[in-house]
C-alpha cells in the first residue's frame, strides 16, 4: 500500500503510541497489511480493522476509539481514502474535535512546534531553588486519576509500585514457646519435670502468636469506574506482591477471581491476564447479584480468617440495590473490617441519594475517597491502624 493512506495510518500508530498504548514497529506493519486486505470500501470496516491489530487490552479501547474519531475526522472520508488523497490532520480543526476527549488522546494529537530552518530544537534548563520547590511528585499527590496525562499515568504507576503497606498484624488462637510468654505450657512442663522425677517442676511459657490479616479486594470495573479501575488495579498488584493471602476480585455483571493473575511480579503481564479472564470490562454494574455470588461461592474460602475487605465502587448498581442490604450485612459479619473505596467522595457536595450507595452505606466501618496518589497513601496507612471506635465513618482527604 502506497500513497496518503499508509503514511496516515503511521502517522495515527504515533498518536496511538504516544497516548500509551504499547505499538511497535511489527504491529504497525500488520496493521497496513490488514488494511490492504480488507479495503477501504467501509469506513466500519476500516475501524475494525485497525482495532483488531493495534488493540490488544480492554483498558485500551477508550483510547483507540477517541483518538480514531478525532484523527480521521472528514465530512467526505469515504470518498478521500478511496482516492488515497487522505490529507493530514491540521492544528486547525484540532481544538473542536479534542473538546470531549481524554487528556491522554488530546496530548498525544496536539501539535507539537516545528523547529524552522536552521533552528535547533535547545535542551531545556533545569533551575531547582531549595527554597520554595513544588515537584512534579508533589503536584501528581492531588491530581485525580481522570485528568492524568499518559506521561502521568506512568509516573503514578512507578509510584504506586513503590508503595508499602504496613498492615497491623493482629491476634490469633495459635500459641508458641516463648521464655517471656505470658501462658503457662502445662503439658510441656510436666514433661520437663520428668527429667527430674518429679522433684522440681520447671514451668514452660508459650505466647500468642500475632500475624496479618488476610485482604480481600472486591474492584468495580464497570463503564461508570473505567478511569479509576485501571490504576486501581496497579494498587491491587502492589499490595498482592507486599503481602501474602490477598485475594483480588473484579465485577461489573459477573464475579471474576484475578488473585492468580495478579500475582505475576511483572505488572504488565499481570493486567494482561487479568484483561483476557475477564468478559464484562466496562459494562453494567450489578453489585448485588455480585455480592450474592461471592458470599455464596467464596466466602468460606477467602473469608475464614477475618480478612480485612476493600469493596471499590461507586456504588451505582443497574438493580437499583435490589437485594444490596442483605449481602453487604453478610459480607460484613464475615470480615474484620470493610472499607469502602467509592471515587465519588472526592466531591464535598456528594450525598448518598442513590439506592445502591443507602443500602451500602450503613454495612461499612470507613467510607473513603479513592481518585488520586494521595487518597491511596492514606488507604495504604489506615491498613496499619485499627479504626478509633467512634470516629466517623466517611474520611475525606
Amino acid at each position: 500500500m502506497v500513497g496518503r493512506l499508509a503514511d496516515n495510518v503511521m502517522h495515527f500508530v504515533r498518536a496511538l503510541r504516544a497516548a500509551g498504548l504499547p505499538i511497535g514497529p511489527g504491529r504497525t506493519i500488520e496493521a497496513l497489511r490488514a488494511v490492504e486486505a480488507v479495503g477501504v470500501g467501509r469506513r466500519e470496516d476500516f475501524y475494525w480493522t485497525l482495532h483488531a491489530t493495534l488493540v490488544n487490552r480492554r483498558d485500551q479501547r477508550a483510547v483507540f476509539d477517541q483518538a480514531f474519531h478525532i484523527f480521521w475526522k472528514d465530512p467526505q472520508l469515504l470518498e478521500k481514502m478511496m482516492s488515497l488523497l487522505l490529507p493530514r490532520l491540521t492544528s486547525d480543526e484540532l481544538p473542536n474535535a479534542l473538546d470531549e476527549a481524554s487528556q491522554r488522546v488530546k496530548d498525544a494529537l496536539a501539535p507539537q512546534p516545528v523547529p524552522g530552518p536552521g533552528e535547533e530544537t535547545a535542551p531545556s534548563e533545569i533551575r531547582v531553588d531549595a527554597a520554595l520547590t513544588y515537584s512534579d511528585r508533589e503536584r501528581l499527590q492531588d491530581l485525580d486519576f481522570e485528568d492524568m496525562t499518559a506521561a502521568e499515568e506512568r509516573a503514578a504507576r512507578r509510584i504506586i509500585a513503590q508503595l508499602r503497606f504496613p498492615i497491623e498484624a493482629v491476634r490469633t488462637r495459635r500459641t508458641r514457646p516463648d521464655r517471656r510468654g505470658r501462658r503457662i505450657d502445662l503439658r510441656a512442663s510436666l514433661r520437663a519435670s520428668l527429667r527430674t522425677g518429679g522433684a522440681s517442676i520447671p514451668l514452660a511459657r508459650r505466647a500468642v502468636v500475632t500475624r496479618h490479616p488476610p485482604i480481600v479486594a472486591l474492584c468495580d470495573i464497570s463503564g461508570s469506574m473505567e478511569r479509576y479501575s485501571r490504576m486501581l488495579l496497579h494498587f491491587l498488584h502492589a499490595l498482592t506482591n507486599d503481602r501474602d493471602r490477598v485475594h483480588s476480585f473484579v465485577f461489573g455483571t459477573r464475579l471474576t477471581n484475578v488473585t492468580r493473575h495478579l500475582r505475576h511480579k511483572d505488572v504488565d503481564i499481570a493486567l494482561a491476564k487479568a484483561s483476557k479472564a475477564v468478559a464484562d470490562w466496562s459494562g453494567g454494574t450489578r453489585i448485588g447479584k455480585t455480592l450474592f455470588d461471592f458470599n455464596r461461592l467464596w466466602s468460606r474460602r477467602v473469608m475464614g480468617q477475618g480478612p480485612l475487605v476493600l469493596l471499590i465502587s461507586d456504588g451505582l448498581d443497574q438493580a437499583a440495590g435490589e437485594g444490596l442490604g442483605e449481602q453487604m450485612a453478610r459480607l460484613k459479619r464475615s470480615c474484620r473490617r470493610l472499607i469502602w473505596l467509592n471515587p465519588l467522595l472526592r466531591y464535598e457536595g456528594f450525598e448518598p441519594k442513590s439506592m445502591g450507595v443507602r443500602a451500602m452505606l450503613p454495612h461499612v466501618d470507613e467510607f473513603r475517597p479513592v481518585h488520586n496518589l494521595k487518597s491511596l497513601a492514606e488507604l495504604a496507612n489506615a491498613l496499619g491502624r485499627e479504626r478509633v471506635r467512634g470516629e466517623s465513618k466517611r474520611i475525606a482527604s
